[in-house]
């Protein structure tokens, strides 16, 4: 098995605006991943394969965005026992809420975690896959301690700039 890493799945190049997200957390925690689109249904074969062979090689967890339909991140969980989290991409007429919809609405016993919709969602997914590796990484760990130190000390400066009091 090789260096643990994170596979990011899309289900088209036009999600990459959204998933990038992922991996600029993933980078900042040095944290390795893997980029592929994929889709469950113009490519369910391809995606079965590259999820079976991510999860031999050290996949440690997914990240699923796809958008209206949002099967992918369901189809990814239907082939591995790793952590899946979905992304629903912000698109089409409903702008979103439709691949909210079918990232959570998953049937008992294939679970996926869902994040909000879009960027901020794909952020999210590249903070809870931090957190996956950060439970047996002491360092991906000690690394999102420092982050959250440096985030409430920013806030802890601000309100003393404002001096509320």
């Amino acid at each position: 098995m090789g260096t643990p890493f994170v596979a990011i799945l899309m289900g088209s190049d036009s999600d990459l605006p959204v998933m990038e997200a992922v991996w600029q957390v993933l980078k900042k925690f040095d944290i390795a991943y893997e980029v592929r689109i994929t889709s469950a249904h113009r490519t369910p074969e391809d995606t079965k394969s590259f999820v079976t062979d991510a999860d031999s090689r050290g996949c440690v967890a997914f990240v699923a965005g796809a958008g209206m339909a949002a099967h992918l991140a369901g189809a990814v969980a239907a082939s591995t026992l790793k952590p899946v989290i979905g992304v629903p991409i912000d698109s089409g007429p409903l702008q979103g809420f439709d691949a909210l919809l079918s990232t959570v609405q998953m049937p008992g016993g294939i679970p996926v975690a869902s994040v909000a919709i879009g960027k901020a969602g794909a952020k999210n997914a590249g903070y809870l896959a931090a957190q996956i590796i950060g439970v047996s990484d002491s360092d991906v760990r000690q690394k999102l301690i420092d982050e959250r130190a440096v985030n409430a000390q920013a806030i802890r400066d601000k309100n003393d700039a404002l001096n509320f009091s």
